[in-house]
Parts: structure tokens; C-alpha cells; sequence
């Protein structure tokens, strides 16, 4: 099964370089509180907890695999 993060960036799933620039395009660009968000999508049952749950594990990869990229100076 394919992960949701490589299938929402379309043809930059091969290529770790672009999952990075477009999760800091994402970073740079979201306004809000995130925690806030997440509430609001559970709440209006746009979201369910085993959604959120599923995305909190990929979010855990994800953070692994930026782990393996050298931080700026």
C-alpha cells in the first residue's frame, strides 16, 4: 500500500528531495495553530481519530527520514 504523503505529491514520491521542498512549502505558507486545525477536523468529523492516528505514524517517518538531511548553517 502506497503512502498517502507520496500519493499527495504526485510524481515527486520517488525523489526525497521533493517530499522535502514540498513539506517546507507547506510549513512556510500554513497559517494557524495546527493543533487548533486538527481539533476543528475532528470535531466537524471531516477527520476521525483513526485518520488521525494513521497520519501521526506517517508524521513519525517522516520526521525520520528528514533526521537523515544535514541541518543548514
Amino acid at each position: 500500500m502506497a503512502s498517502p504523503i507520496f500519493n499527495a505529491i504526485g510524481n515527486g514520491g520517488n525523489n526525497p528531495f521533493a517530499i522535502v521542498e514540498q513539506f517546507i512549502n507547506f510549513a512556510n505558507n500554513f497559517k494557524g495553530n495546527p493543533q487548533q486545525e486538527v481539533q476543528k477536523l475532528l470535531s466537524s468529523g471531516q477527520m476521525t481519530q483513526q485518520q488521525l492516528n494513521a497520519l501521526q505514524g506517517q508524521a513519525t517517518q517522516f520526521r525520520q527520514l528528514l533526521s537523515k538531511f544535514p541541518r543548514p548553517k
